[in-house]
């Protein structure tokens, strides 16, 4: 019985050291938006609040630079979402149906440009932008932001519509339904949950996206919000701290909102996606 006991201590006690390193950080950083900055690089550090002031919220947002920030990030990140879930939708699906001479080479040379760091693109996606004046666009972030979250989203959905039988297919094209209406209005309703984990998949990677924002973009009216904010509010000698976190606070509503309402699809999807063509693999090789 007391085996039992020490170790439900234990258990619980783990369980709580690792929820507090993971929410201490956030915690944190709302600490710090409603301090002074006088108060912020005080030693020994203030773990509860003694003067609250919502003064970096109201900079924020009266200073404009952040919500053009913002706005930027929404447009590139709805438009990276978009489009890369019309481009995966179709990628995966023609992956799936069709087979041709080296598909499975191409499956595979697909997924692998996810071993490669974005840093290792980065110059060649200059020299192309720059040549084709694509700098300090919104089209250079949504191509940019898309040919990161491509492969996966590519690849989750796959193993989605590896699992629909082909004989719905063919009996929609019995009653007469075109190859894009039955893409449309048969195949993609029974794949939503892997549609909706790519799309949130998408959305997360390029509303996070910090390296594109901050290399393809130089003028302030363009940038994104985790570019924006670290070349607006840390300077060379001044760290505006206060605004810096209040910032990073507004930036993490859309993702909180997301995690708190639809991280169960999100995880659900990406799980099913991983395990299908995980699957789908694995009997390729074995039939091999």
């Amino acid at each position: 019985m007391k085996k039992k006991t020490w170790r439900s201590i234990l258990k619980y006690a783990s369980i709580t050291a690792i929820t507090i390193c993971f929410v201490f950080p956030i915690y944190w950083m709302l600490l710090t938006s409603i301090k002074p900055n006088e108060a912020i690089l005080k030693l020994p550090p203030q773990f509860v609040p003694v003067t609250a002031t919502m003064d970096n919220y109201r900079g924020i947002l009266t200073d404009g630079k952040f919500l053009i920030f913002y706005r930027n990030n929404v447009i590139v990140s709805g438009v990276t979402t978009l489009v890369t879930l019309i481009l995966a939708v179709l990628a995966a699906y023609s992956f799936s149906r069709y087979r041709f001479k080296g598909s499975r080479f191409v499956m595979m040379l697909f997924l692998s440009t996810q071993m490669f760091p974005a840093m290792t693109l980065l110059i060649a996606l200059y020299n192309m932008y720059f040549r084709l004046g694509l700098l300090n666009t919104y089209t250079a972030l949504v191509l940019a932001c898309s040919t990161n979250a491509l492969p996966m989203s590519v690849w989750i959905l796959k193993g989605f519509f590896d699992t629909i039988s082909k004989s719905l297919e063919e009996a929609a094209y019995i009653d007469g339904c075109s190859k894009g209406r039955t893409l449309i209005q048969v195949i993609l309703p029974l794949v939503k949950p892997g549609i909706l984990a790519v799309g949130l998949y998408s959305f997360l990677i390029s509303w996070e996206d910090f390296l594109w924002g901050l290399t393809l973009v130089n003028k302030t009216g363009m940038r994104t919000l985790a570019s924006g904010i670290a070349m607006t509010y840390l300077g060379e000698y001044n760290y505006d701290w206060g605004r810096v976190m209040a910032a990073a606070g507004g930036a993490a509503i859309p993702i909180l909102i997301i995690f708190i309402f639809l991280q169960k699809y999100m995880i659900a999807g990406l799980t099913a996606g991983a395990v299908n063509s995980l699957a789908t693999t694995t009997n390729t090789f074995v039939s091999n």
